[in-house]
């Protein structure tokens, strides 16, 4: 509440909510250490959830799943799998998810896999919940119409119809049926459901902002036991349970020595990476042609400044998702603005090295002139200090012509209210020393006089010619003629402006929402930059070598090899040789006494 008194011995009180409308600095685009901690703090409570759908017909699968981290549909076109439906346990495996619908009308060897699936005891607390919907649902005609009807933020508004069905089928393969089945019924779970937009109003559609591919070929299988036998992760109890959702941390393991990603989706990606390893030469390659390049001793303070700048790239999506359900927080706003700021240094960066390597020419050339203009729109338009202030979206001057008129009409409301306090205190009664004009968003002005003693009843608070409307504070507030009038004029500034800057807000997003292509290629390819980064910080300091791949050898050749936990954990470690296939053989007996180091040497290789 904000008061202005008329009476020279009282100091006039600020304006409340107008006060912080009287100045607007430069742009405070870098959020300070506190905002950056609720950022962080902020991503770890929004806990994932992914949500599978899959359809297994004549000995081939159709999956897709709903990620709610980055709100992506994530689909795999229609691959064959077998009775035992192990690629199917595979993906489950790696993707953990929450929810498993399919159709209800499915075959017996589904069934029977569902059901050990939903029996399995181990493993809680991941065991998903199976959902069976009608088989009516997943049908091909109108799955097909409900992905081609479906308001999707990264489809500009302005395409027509035809250009829609032209553009999803660049990125969803139509001709796979049981995928784009899998689809259908994936989009009627989520929008039954209502994932993620539980408590928003009925008209507001769960938040789809892209359409991914993903493959299971050329990767290398490997089971669970593998997993726990090689420590290739190791989960441990936090000491600090009530600061981790899931109360475990990464333990010694070859993921926790590995990942100084700077960035939460840099280790998301190394932990994919590992879940799902490549025996793909060309990416292989490709990877360690990164690795290679930061490990030259010329090329570390440029490694240096990449891993800084990627320490400011966010969780984009999740500011996305905000955005199309218009949640954006002021902090959001901080937040892009300094992630979009650094992309650009990055792509600035990667212009300079050499465009020889796959990742620096992809950097170079996908972070396109529209994270400027992301930057540069967020940067003339938000007030940083004054939405901190005011914990709202607020605009800079010279934005709106109307907002800042009435700004500054509200910034000279103070003396204007101190004088028709004034001429109030003048027809009041002798026996009341001072009163004061003030102004509240949503009711406005009103005339404040201090309580007298001889007000004790609720009759005692009646004044001829005002009326009387509450008691707050030993404060008695009445609406006067001149009230009214004030009412009548000036109206409701704040709110107007309120309403006023919320609309340049949405236009904003709508700005930014149309872009969002190139925010999340950014993403892709940062989060890529950063485990190389990380790993090739990994092999720096331990002294790692790049490996050699040839398709012309079959075998093993490791020359003085390491096992890379074991030498952290022992005094001294003695490296070993090895040779294997060829007309080295294939097959290898090894001895030696009790504790001699058979298992660690086997786990190394």
């Amino acid at each position: 509440m904000a008061s202005l008194g008329a009476n020279p011995r009282r100091t006039p009180q600020g304006l409340g909510p107008g006060a912080a409308s009287s100045g607007f600095p430069s742009p405070a685009p870098v959020p300070g250490p506190r905002e950056a901690e609720e950022e962080e703090v902020e991503e770890e409570e929004e806990l994932a959830e992914i949500h599978l759908c899959v359809l297994w017909n004549s000995g081939y699968l159709g999956i897709a799943y709903y990620d709610t981290s980055d709100s992506t549909i994530h689909f795999m076109p229609d691959a064959p799998d077998h009775e035992s439906l192990k690629l199917l346990q595979r993906v489950l495996d790696e993707i953990n998810p929450q929810s498993v619908v399919t159709s209800a009308k499915q075959d017996e060897n589904m069934t029977r896999f569902l059901g050990k699936l939903a029996s399995q005891e181990h493993r809680e607390p991941k065991r998903p919940e199976i959902i069976f919907l009608p088989s009516v649902d997943f049908g091909l005609e109108i799955s097909k119409q409900r992905l081609l009807s479906g308001n999707y933020s990264f489809i500009p508004d302005s395409m027509t119809a035809t250009e829609k069905i032209l553009f999803l089928s660049s990125i969803i393969p139509f001709d796979c049926l049981l995928t784009v089945r899998a689809l259908g019924g994936l989009l009627k779970f989520l929008g039954r459901r209502r994932i993620g937009v539980e408590l928003e109003d009925y008209n507001v559609s769960v938040p789809i902002l892209g359409f991914k591919k993903f493959m299971l070929t050329h990767l290398v299988n490997i089971d669970q036991d593998t997993y726990s036998v090689l420590q290739i992760f190791k989960s441990e109890s936090h000491p600090s349970v009530y600061k981790v959702a899931s109360g475990l941390k990464e333990g010694l393991s070859l993921f926790g020595i590995l990942n100084r990603c700077r960035c939460k989706w840099g280790e998301k990606l190394l932990r994919l990476w590992f879940t799902r390893p490549t025996h793909d030469l060309g990416e292989l390659n490709s990877r360690l042609d990164v690795i290679q390049f930061f490990l030259l001793p010329q090329n570390l303070d440029m490694a240096q400044m990449l891993h800084r700048l990627l320490g400011h790239i966010k969780n984009v999506p999740l500011i996305l998702k905000r955005m199309k359900l218009s949640h954006t927080k002021v902090s959001d706003w901080q937040v892009l603005y300094k992630t979009v700021y650094s992309a650009l240094g990055l792509r600035d960066a990667c212009r300079s090295l050499p465009q020889s390597i796959q990742l620096f020419r992809d950097i170079a050339q996908e972070f396109s002139d529209d994270l400027h203009h992301i930057a540069s729109l967020i940067g003339k338009v938000v007030d940083f200090e004054g939405s901190l202030a005011e914990n709202r979206f607020t605009v800079l001057p010279n934005i709106d012509p109307e907002i800042d008129e009435k700004k500054r009409r509200l910034m000279g409301l103070p003396n204007f209210l101190t004088e028709v306090a004034r001429k109030e205190l003048e027809n009041l009664d002798s026996r009341i020393p001072s009163c004061s004009v003030i102004y509240i968003p949503l009711i406005g002005f009103l005339l404040s006089i201090p309580r007298l003693p001889s007000m004790v009843e609720a009759s005692d608070f009646e004044i001829n010619g005002l009326d009387f409307m509450f008691l707050s504070e030993e404060k008695l507030h009445y609406r006067s003629a001149r009230t009214k009038e004030l009412d009548a004029l000036l109206g409701d500034l704040h709110c107007e402006i309120r309403d006023q800057e919320t609309l340049l807000m949405y236009q904003l997003q709508c700005q930014v929402l149309a872009r969002a292509a190139v925010l999340t290629r950014v993403l892709d390819l940062a989060s890529r930059l950063d485990v190389l980064l990380a790993l090739a910080s990994a092999a720096r300091d331990y002294g790692y070598s790049r490996p050699r791949y040839s398709p012309r050898v079959l075998g093993v050749r490791i020359q003085n090899g390491r096992h890379p936990l074991m030498e952290l954990c022992a005094r001294t470690f003695v490296p070993n040789s090895t040779e294997c296939g060829g007309d080295k053989g294939r097959v290898k007996v090894i001895t030696g006494p009790n504790s001699s180091g058979k298992s660690i040497y086997l786990k190394q290789l």
